[in-house]
C-alpha cells in the first residue's frame, strides 16, 4: 500500500535557499565594503576595487569543471560542504585582516589572495545546487525550483547592501565580515547533518516520494537520461555556456557597480545609493522565481525544447531593451524603474538555463552545470574591469549599453540550444534513483 509521501525534498531545497543567499551575501559584501569603507580609508582606486572583486571570480571561473567533476565522483551533499565550510572560514579572515592590517600596501594583496581562495571553495556551489534540484525534485517542477535556488541567491545579494551596510556601521568592516562567517558556518552545519546527495541515500525518504521525484516533465515515469557524448563536445552546451556568458555579464555590471553608480556618477549619495542598487537585484530575484514557474508551465504546454527558448530569449530581449531604455533616460526613478525591469526580465531566463545545462549532462550533469557557469562568469569576471575601463573613454552609459548589447546576441543564441541532443533514454535496467543509476551506469561502463 503506498502512503503518504515524505517531503525530505523540501527540507533539502530549504537549504538550498539559504545557502544560495549566504553565498552571495559573502560574494558581494565586498563591493559594498569597498565602495563605504576600504576605497576611502585605503585610498584604492575603482580600477583596483573592480580588479579585487574580480580576483573571486577569476578562481572561481577556473575552478569551475574540476568542481563539476567533484560533484559528480561525490555527490551535492560533499560539493555544498566545500562551499559553506570553505566560505566561512574565507570570509572569517577578511575580518581578521581588517583587525590586524593596516597600511594599503599590505590589505590589498592580502585581501586579493583571501578573495582568489574564497572563489575556489565557492565554485562548485550553482552545479552543486542544480545537481541536487535534478536528483531532488519532480520533473515539473524543476526550473521552478531551479528559478527560485537563484532568486535567493538574488535576495542574499539584495540585502548586502543594505544589511551589511548596517552592520559595518554599527559594528566597523572587519566584526562585520566575522559575523556573516559565524551565520554561513552554521548553516553548512545543518547542511552536514541533514542532507544526502539523492533521494536513494536518505534514510528519511520513503518510496512514494523516490515515486514522485522520479518523474519527468509531464508527471509520467522518468526513463534514464544518458549520453556517450562529452557535455563539452555538444554543440548545444557551447552555445548555452556563450549565452550565459551574456547574463554574467549584465547581472555581475549590475552588481558590482549599480551601488557606485547611484552613489558616486548619478551623486545620490549613500542612502539612495544603496536603496537603487538594492531595488533592481529585488526585482531580478522576484523575476527569476516568476521564471522559473512559467518556464515550467511553458514546457508542459510546448515541450521542452520550445517552451524554456520563449521565456528565455522573450527575457533576455526585454532586458537588453529595457537597459538601453535606462541609459537614455535621466531622471533617477526612470533609471531605477527600467534597470529593475531588465534585471527583471533577465532573471526569468535562470531556470530555464540551469534545468538544460543538468538535461544535457545526463549522468555528467555536474560537469555539465559546471560548464555552462563557466561561461556564466567568465562573462562576469569581465565586467567589474571592462565597465569602468569603457566608462572613462565613453561615459558610464557608455559602458552600460555595451551589456545591452551583448545579452541581445546570448538571446539569439538560443535558436540553435536542444535540451536532448546527443541524450538517449533507457527505461528497463536502469534504476530509479538518479543516484543509483549513476553508479550503475559506471559500472557498466
Amino acid at each position: 500500500m503506498n502512503g503518504r509521501a515524505t517531503s525530505v525534498r523540501w527540507r533539502i531545497v530549504g537549504l538550498l535557499l539559504g545557502y544560495a543567499a549566504l553565498v552571495h551575501f559573502n560574494r558581494i559584501s565586498i563591493a559594498v565594503a569597498g565602495t563605504e569603507r576600504l576605497m576611502p580609508e585605503f585610498n584604492i582606486s575603482p580600477v583596483l576595487m573592480g580588479a579585487l572583486s574580480s580576483a573571486y571570480l577569476w578562481t572561481y571561473t577556473l575552478m569551475m569543471t574540476p568542481g563539476g567533476w567533484f560533484i559528480d565522483r561525490f555527490g551535492s551533499r560533499a560539493s555544498l560542504l566545500l562551499v559553506g565550510f570553505g566560505s566561512a572560514l574565507c570570509v572569517g579572515l577578511t575580518g581578521v585582516a581588517g583587525f590586524t592590517v593596516s597600511s594599503a600596501a599590505t590589505i590589498v594583496p592580502l585581501l586579493f589572495a583571501i578573495r582568489a581562495f574564497l572563489g575556489v571553495t565557492n565554485a562548485p556551489f550553482h552545479p552543486g545546487a542544480a545537481h541536487a534540484v535534478s536528483r531532488w525534485i519532480p520533473g515539473p517542477q524543476r526550473a521552478g525550483v531551479n528559478g527560485l535556488v537563484n532568486a535567493a541567491a538574488l535576495a542574499g545579494i539584495s540585502c548586502t547592501y543594505y544589511l551589511f551596510g548596517f552592520m559595518m556601521d554599527r559594528l566597523g568592516w572587519p566584526a562585520a565580515f566575522v559575523c556573516a562567517a559565524v551565520v554561513t558556518g552554521l548553516v553548512a552545519a545543518a547542511w552536514m547533518a541533514t542532507a544526502a546527495s539523492g533521494p536513494g541515500l536518505h534514510p528519511g525518504v520513503n518510496d512514494e516520494e523516490r515515486r514522485l521525484i522520479g518523474t519527468d516533465a509531464s508527471g509520467s515515469p522518468a526513463a534514464g537520461r544518458l549520453t556517450s557524448v562529452a557535455p563539452w563536445k555538444k554543440r548545444s552546451v557551447i552555445l548555452l555556456t556563450l549565452s550565459y556568458a551574456a547574463v554574467g555579464y549584465f547581472q555581475y555590471m549590475f552588481f558590482y557597480w549599480m551601488q557606485y553608480y547611484f552613489d558616486t556618477v548619478l551623486g545620490l549619495g549613500k542612502d539612495r545609493g544603496r536603496l537603487y542598487a538594492t531595488i533592481p537585484t529585488v526585482a531580478m530575484a522576484l523575476g527569476m522565481a516568476a521564471g522559473g514557474w512559467l518556464t515550467d508551465r511553458a514546457q508542459v504546454r510546448w515541450g521542452a525544447r520550445r517552451g524554456r527558448t520563449f521565456v528565455t530569449v522573450a527575457g533576455m530581449v526585454a532586458s537588453a531593451g529595457l537597459l538601453g531604455a535606462g541609459v537614455i533616460f535621466r531622471e533617477p526613478a526612470w533609471i531605477v524603474t527600467c534597470f529593475s525591469l531588465a534585471l527583471a526580465s533577465l532573471g526569468a531566463s535562470e531556470g530555464a538555463f540551469w534545468t538544460t545545462a543538468t538535461d544535457l549532462g545526463g549522468e555528467r550533469s555536474g560537469v555539465a552545470a559546471a560548464i555552462v557557469n563557466t561561461g556564466g562568469n567568465a562573462g562576469g569576471a569581465l565586467a567589474p574591469i571592462l565597465t569602468p575601463l569603457i566608462s572613462a573613454h565613453f561615459g558610464w552609459q557608455g559602458g552600460l549599453a555595451v551589456a545591452a548589447i551583448y545579452c541581445f546576441l546570448g538571446a539569439i543564441l538560443w535558436r540553435w540550444i536542444d535540451p536532448d541532443e546527443g541524450i538517449q533514454t533507457a527505461e528497463s535496467g536502469i534504476p530509479a534513483d538518479p543516484e543509483v543509476r549513476v553508479r550503475s551506469v559506471e559500472a557498466a561502463s
